[in-house]
């Protein structure tokens, strides 16, 4: 594997509990380069994250349901799941880096899971399930990665 820039921010992620300003700093990039990945505005939208015995579920969902617009989030997520389900991940790299964990055995291990949306009430998820346990902690390290990276944008449920 090609190790990018954010190898070194990788090698020192410890489950979200890195100190310091650079993680600050990092959140603060990460919110700003979302508006280039995700159509929505992240001031206005949470992503949860939900960790499973069989992998787990990423929601978007907004914040206040008066002030955002769920067919942008719909729409999108329903966009991802086609790009997960083909072994895609190129909008996570692009805002997150190539170097995220999980990534690399998501892209390869495509095949051993099942990628699903699901409309919520005020937003959407997609559903990620496998029977492979490799893959598993693939999608636990991903999710454990985005946590880190979206900082007050995300929740873990």
């Amino acid at each position: 594997m090609k190790y990018g820039p954010m190898k070194e921010f990788y090698q020192r992620y410890d489950g979200g509990m890195m100190r310091g300003s650079g993680l600050c700093i990092r959140q603060e990039m990460i919110h700003e380069k979302g508006s280039f990945v995700m159509p929505f505005d992240l001031n206005k939208t949470l992503h949860a994250f939900t960790k499973s015995e069989s992998g787990g579920t990423q929601s978007v969902v907004v914040r206040d349901a008066s002030d955002a617009d769920l067919s942008l989030i719909r729409m999108h997520l329903q966009m991802e799941v086609q790009n997960f389900s083909a072994g895609n991940f190129s909008d996570p790299t692009q805002l997150h880096g190539e170097d995220m964990p999980g990534v690399s055995t998501l892209t390869q291990n495509f095949k051993k899971m099942t990628v699903t949306y699901r409309e919520l009430s005020n937003g959407a998820a997609i559903d990620f399930q496998s029977t492979d346990a490799e893959t598993i902690a693939a999608i636990h390290a991903w999710f454990d990665a985005q946590l880190s990276d979206h900082g007050s944008d995300a929740a873990s449920q």
